[in-house]
């Protein structure tokens, strides 16, 4: 057995350290979800404007002026990616037509999984999709300066969803169409807006 040395032992040297790297910035900017707070206020102010008149709703009819619909409802099988989607997914089709009424004309920044979509979508577990497919019914008439009634938007909701659907994004894109080239003459309501019976 040998015996202890005197000699120190050389203090062994920590490793080096990589010095630290920055946080990667991403140049896409950072998306908020599906959920739209100008989304949930519009459609909360809706829910909120009937509510208050629901007399005015029921009654209200389009002016004078107004012009006919481009589309009918029971065209719904042309173009069939459109019925087809409609038919299996409708809420995609609500949102879309949502977001092209009350966004933007030329669709830029949609997303599929939106506000309005996650609303079509639970009220339809609940079987009041029919509720939210007549208030977008009537917010196209007016904006369009279309011809119809708020009886007409229920029915056409209520028992033909699927048409309705189809022929409001079919509707809203014509029309969108015609704003972007400039005839944007016929859309001119009266300035009242819709009118109500006795307001005159």
């Amino acid at each position: 057995m040998s015996a202890p040395t005197d000699t120190p032992i050389a203090p062994v040297a920590a490793p080096a350290q990589a010095p630290a790297q920055a946080p990667v910035q991403s140049s896409a900017p950072a998306k908020g979800g599906p959920i739209d707070d100008n989304d949930v206020n519009h459609w909360k102010e809706r829910f909120n404007d009937v509510l208050s008149r629901p007399g005015d709703h029921i009654n209200s009819r389009s002016p004078g002026g107004a012009i006919g619909w481009a589309t009918h409802l029971f065209d719904c099988f042309n173009p069939i990616d459109l019925c087809l989607i409609t038919c299996c997914v409708p809420c995609v089709t609500f949102g879309k037509v949502h977001h092209r009424v009350n966004k933007n004309g030329n669709m830029e920044g949609y997303e599929p999984v939106n506000t309005s979509c996650l609303l079509f979508c639970g009220s339809g577990c609940c079987g009041l999709h029919w509720i939210l497919a007549s208030m977008q019914r009537a917010s196209i008439r007016e904006k369009y300066n279309l011809e119809g009634n708020c009886i007409e938007d229920i029915a056409k909701s209520f028992c033909c969803g699927c048409c309705n659907l189809i022929q409001l994004e079919k509707e809203t894109e014509h029309r969108e169409a015609l704003l972007r080239n400039g005839n944007s003459e016929q859309y001119k309501s009266n300035t009242g807006g819709m009118v109500y019976p006795g307001a005159n």
